[in-house]
């Protein structure tokens, strides 16, 4: 089968024309690419320098310097596709639907994600704080977009998802400058309870972390099976307080000894009812 002269010019024509539109389309494409990069970089050195000159969280910083950097990228690839004749409506479409796909697969992260968002945006704690979440105490050692860890007292790290943790209770230990410690003694009945009372007071009051304002507080609270329940209220600067705290309760045990109080501990009183029954029925016959 023969190929006329006229097919040939008519597809060399066509091929012209085709190069005539591709042609500057590519190019422009190209020049739009590097022009856009070069211009994109510059807007990203920019919000790096602003991002550090802001005392905000690191982690922070680099969420947020990433996701302007994807949604530039792909503005500018969105651009250079429209350039070269793809429909805008259907790069968007593949766009969101690559988004849903992707965000049906990583619900767990994306919630977690979320959550890393809003503590790292209202910081309900930052970075060495001590807190109270999930049923852990620890001080806080890195604060992540989709993690927080935590280092607990016992030299243990826990790791817990920040979608938990930002839609739970958080006991922060370390926003305060001054903390209050609650101490609870017995002391047997027939104690004198101003007594008591003088030698618990005496003990705060003389202790240099405990403040005087407001100044230690002792009151009777209960009258319990086996003691008379006394309260301990003390203030003291939070890096202070455990080590008062625990100074305090040996002090106390030492000055109720020179003072001889004592501290009781639990007693029960038994009836042996069996053995009285039979004694009452021995009783009986002998009459």
């Amino acid at each position: 089968m023969e190929i006329s002269e006229e097919t040939i010019n008519s597809f060399y024509d066509n091929a012209i024309d085709l190069a005539y539109v591709i042609v500057p389309r590519i190019l422009f494409a190209i020049i739009f690419y590097f022009v856009g990069k070069f211009i994109v970089n510059i807007l990203l050195k920019g919000l790096r320098n602003l991002l550090e000159k802001k005392e905000t969280n690191p982690s922070l910083n680099e969420f947020l310097f990433g996701f302007v950097k994807i949604v530039l990228f792909i503005t500018l690839f969105m651009g250079v596709a429209s350039i070269l004749g793809a429909p805008l409506g259907s790069t968007v479409a593949i766009f969101g639907a690559a988004g849903l796909a992707i965000g049906l697969a990583l619900q767990g992260s994306l919630s977690n994600f979320a959550g890393g968002i809003l503590i790292l945006g209202f910081k309900p704690f930052e970075v060495g704080n001590v807190i109270v979440a999930q049923g852990h105490t620890g001080t806080v050692s890195k604060i992540q977009i989709l993690y927080t860890h935590l280092m607990t007292f016992d030299n243990l790290e826990v790791v817990i998802p920040n979608g938990s943790l930002a839609n739970s209770d958080i006991v922060n230990m370390s926003t305060q400058a001054t903390r209050r410690t609650e101490l609870k003694v017995g002391v047997a009945y027939g104690t004198n309870i101003k007594v008591a009372k003088e030698i618990l007071l005496n003990i705060f009051e003389n202790d240099p972390r405990a403040l005087k304002d407001p100044a230690p507080f002792v009151a009777l609270t209960n009258f319990g099976d086996s003691s008379l329940d006394l309260i301990v209220r003390v203030w003291a600067k939070s890096s202070e307080l455990w080590p008062m705290h625990f100074d305090g309760m040996e002090s106390i045990n030492t000055e109720f000894e020179k003072a001889g109080i004592e501290i009781p501990f639990p007693q029960r009183v038994v009836h042996q009812i069996k053995e009285k029954a039979a004694e009452e029925e021995s009783n009986s016959e002998e009459v």
